[in-house]
């Protein structure tokens, strides 16, 4: 058994539903708080610092000898721990656990690093409790406000302020870390590739060239709540009904522009099999290969909503909860990853990460492992052993380098 089966091994259970196989590792709960615990387990276990900094981000350290103070410059990878409601088992944890392994097998070749190495845990990458993804690695930016972060909500009406605190993290201290720059000199997330690319490329590992603009929106219809029996079909304001006609427009308009929308998300007041709805609240989330075919394209969207809202005497309000611009990984950290592992190839993708957000602030690069089927944000992700393995291996490889002057 390699380190990377023997780590992979200790998390498999964690947050796992026995009904569906997939995983409910939601930010801050029981299963997060467990995988954290693993986190700084793992690392005390192979000598490394762990700290937590403000916004609850755990960071482990391997420092050169003779080094004192602060991190400065250092190479670090890592990913996150947290997952989708039903998420696979590879997104974010994959990133992790081969950053362990990766450190693992550059202490068995007794590699001595010249400069640091870092692994660190963003937390709430996915988004899925309160709404909007990768709140760690945004609030260390200062691209997510704090007061914002602190006032965000859970389905359970508890606020992120209340969560963070009962876990111990101030909520008073969240925002920008000004440290981020001198202290991080090169990041780099090795993570599962959400597409089929590699799948048809035959080829196991790849770097990333960009990542496309994306954004979550708000989408309110309110009509009026009725009888299902009783109140003649003339007579309704029933706001399920511009909702689901929004979301027909969304695929078309998505195909229209060459990008992708999806509506993922319900939520439907009173809720009732036999009422007319008062309220439907559908989240959507759109991606596209440009800013402008993005802002064209959500243009259209919200154009139909309302449309679809007056024809059946309701409304719709349009809130954007967060706005990603596109992200073009920076040729030198691609190119040098490229230089150390060879020639292999470059992709977009279109899945948001935490290497995205901290691309505003450091350099950064990230590697991709095979998906053979493509799937993700669902039980049946998967990615095959040999292909994990190769992951660590070039991970090694990027470690070595980026820590050796």
């Amino acid at each position: 058994m390699t380190t990377f089966d023997g780590l992979w091994a200790e998390i498999a259970d964690v947050g796992r539903h026995r009904g569906t196989g997939g995983y409910r590792r939601y930010a801050w709960d029981d299963a997060d708080l467990t995988l954290r615990e693993w986190f700084t387990g793992a690392a005390g276990a192979r000598g490394l610092d762990v700290e937590r900094d403000r916004n609850g981000n755990l960071w482990a350290w391997w420092l050169p000898a003779g080094w004192s103070g602060d991190p400065e410059g250092a190479v670090v990878t890592g990913s996150h721990l947290d997952s989708v409601p039903d998420g696979g088992a590879f997104d974010g944890p994959l990133g992790v656990v081969s950053s362990f392994a990766a450190v693992d097998a550059l202490r068995a070749e007794g590699f001595v690093p010249h400069r640091p190495i870092g692994v660190v845990c963003f937390g709430d990458e996915e988004g899925a409790r309160f709404g909007v993804a990768c709140v760690g690695s945004q609030l260390s930016t200062g691209a997510l406000d704090p007061d914002r972060a602190r006032a965000l909500h859970g389905a359970d009406g508890r606020t992120l302020a209340e969560v963070l605190g009962r876990a111990g993290v101030d909520p008073a201290g969240l925002g920008r870390d000004d440290g981020l720059g001198s202290r991080v000199g090169t990041f780099v997330e090795l993570h599962v590739e959400q597409g089929r690319a590699l799948d048809r490329l035959d080829r196991p590992v790849a770097v990333a060239s960009s990542i496309w603009p994306h954004g979550r929106w708000r989408l309110r219809f309110t009509g009026e709540a009725n009888h299902a029996g009783a109140t003649l079909l003339a007579d309704r304001h029933d706001p399920m009904l511009p909702c689901a006609a929004t979301i027909g427009a969304a695929r078309a308009r998505a195909t229209q522009h060459g990008a992708v929308a999806t509506v993922g998300k319900l939520a439907v007041t009173p809720n009732g099999a036999n009422a007319i709805a008062s309220e439907v609240v559908a989240v959507l989330d759109a991606r596209a290969p440009s800013e402008a075919v993005l802002g064209a394209l959500t243009a259209d969207l919200f154009a139909d909503a309302a449309a679809h809202a007056r024809a059946e005497g309701t409304e719709v309000e349009v809130v954007a909860e967060s706005l990603s611009p596109v992200v073009a990984f920076p040729d030198g950290p691609r190119e040098r990853l490229r230089a150390v592992l060879g020639d292999v190839p470059v992709l977009p993708t279109a899945a948001g990460h935490d290497a995205g957000v901290l691309a505003t602030e450091v350099p950064t690069a990230m590697l991709f492992v095979r998906n053979p089927t493509g799937v993700s944000h669902s039980p049946a992700e998967h990615a095959e052993r040999d292909d994990c393995l190769a992951g660590v291996e070039a991970l090694t490889a990027v470690l070595r380098d980026g820590a050796s002057s």
